[in-house]
């Protein structure tokens, strides 16, 4: 597989055929909202589009609808329709994340969606003033959303700052990506039908070993090839995740077991007595 190449790409939103189907249903504006909440959230999480609390502590639909300020129910048919037209992707684990991620990282493109939003919005506002004071519920309901949005619209510095940030770094680097490759061709030697994984996930996560764990990557290199060639090892590190969390077990049990090889006096390869990689 190759590498990543980061690509950025000029957005024109409203020209996407999902989303003028989506202007079609009747909670559009609210959806659409939703949606661009989504991407500035993903911007601010800065990993590789997915959304979360934590590493470890996906968003419910529940915690969405307060932080947008949106009704649950809205938020679970915003949810669901953006996963119908492959707009989302929700693991096994229930973390969301942004298909093709890489194609909104454009600053240009999320102000055109910005500017678009706001005609469309005024467009609302003048039929609104046409519209007889008896039209249905859902038609004041609607507009009342529209109104909301052209608020929230507004750019706030704050979070174009923030977004601005995500957009000029790279939130991993090849050499992360070249871990998450090499991991899930060792586990494929031991599993040929192991499912592939989300390897941009993997790859922030081995960035998150590096950076945040002061790991390097050469001891990270070391301990996929240990612990994949290991007889109990191999079947429990199937993630960046699970060797983060067993890392200074799986150095324990590298030290111990170099220890017990040159008490027994059995030749050392010549591999391992060149370097401890620094464990």
């Amino acid at each position: 597989m190759s590498n990543v190449k980061w690509v950025k790409l000029t957005v024109d939103m409203f020209d996407d055929e999902k989303i003028r189907l989506i202007e079609q249903m009747p909670e559009a504006d609210t959806i659409l909202i939703i949606w661009i909440k989504l991407l500035a959230q993903a911007g601010k999480t800065n990993a590789s589009g997915y959304i979360y609390l934590s590493e470890n502590i996906p968003y419910t639909d529940e915690m969405l609808a307060t932080i947008f300020n949106r009704p649950i129910s809205t938020v679970r048919l915003a949810l669901k329709t953006f996963k119908d037209f492959g707009m989302i992707n929700i693991d096994d684990q229930s973390f969301i994340s942004i298909a093709n991620w890489e194609k909104h990282q454009n600053e240009e493109g999320l102000a055109r969606i910005r500017e678009q939003t706001r005609k469309r919005v005024a467009k609302h506002r003048e039929k609104k003033q046409l519209e007889s004071p008896k039209q249905d519920v859902t038609l004041h309901e609607t507009l009342r959303n529209a109104t909301d949005i052209d608020k929230e619209l507004d750019i706030d510095k704050d979070i174009d700052k923030d977004i601005d940030k995500e957009y000029k770094r790279h939130k991993y680097e090849i050499c992360d990506m070249n871990l998450a490759e090499l991991l899930f061709s060792k586990i494929k030697e031991n599993n040929p039908s192991h499912k592939e994984p989300n390897l941009e996930k993997w790859a922030n996560d081995f960035r998150l070993i590096r950076e945040r764990d002061k790991r390097t990557e050469e001891q990270i290199r070391y301990l996929i090839n240990w612990s994949q060639e290991h007889h109990f090892w191999h079947t429990n590190i199937l993630s960046p995740a699970k060797l983060r969390k067993q890392f200074d077990k799986l150095v324990m049990q590298v030290k111990s077991e170099k220890t017990n090889k040159q008490s027994k006096v059995v030749p050392i390869k010549q591999d391992d007595d060149k370097r401890d990689y620094g464990f």
